[in-house]
């Protein structure tokens, strides 16, 4: 089974989705990837303060290696969600930013941080319930 086959099925088995056609479903479960990815939050997060240099990100995010927050950032970039400014210093100075759209996102994923922090210890009581009967 491929990872799109199961992007499109998992996607078409929820509720009202189940009627979209599926090349709509996997561009739904694309967006979703990348705001939902764990890196991308947090990058979004400390950027909704303003505008920050990668070495103020990489600091921010400390358990994050140097590769995978030029991924991340990138990736966010080519999302539209960051822009990204190089000023020519010598060193040159690179800051990040969120734009319009990033900063809509915000709204939805703090509402989604918010819920995951109050069900948490929920979460935790299923997941030890369920291995016990394992």
């Amino acid at each position: 089974m491929c990872a799109s086959h199961v992007k499109v099925t998992a996607c078409a088995t929820v509720g009202t989705l189940a009627d979209l056609p599926p090349d709509v479903c996997e561009s739904v479960s694309d967006v979703l990837a990348r705001v939902g990815d764990k890196w991308s939050l947090l990058v979004i997060y400390m950027l909704s303060g303003g505008s920050k240099r990668f070495s103020e990100l990489k600091r921010g995010v400390a358990s994050i290696s140097q590769k995978m927050l030029t991924t991340t950032v990138r990736g966010l970039e080519r999302d539209g969600y960051v822009t990204r400014t190089v000023t020519a210093t010598v060193p040159a100075r690179v800051d990040y930013e969120l734009t319009d759209m990033g900063r809509d996102v915000l709204l939805p994923v703090t509402a989604l941080a918010t819920w995951a922090l109050t069900h948490r210890s929920t979460v935790e009581a299923a997941r030890m319930a369920y291995d016990r009967l394992g």
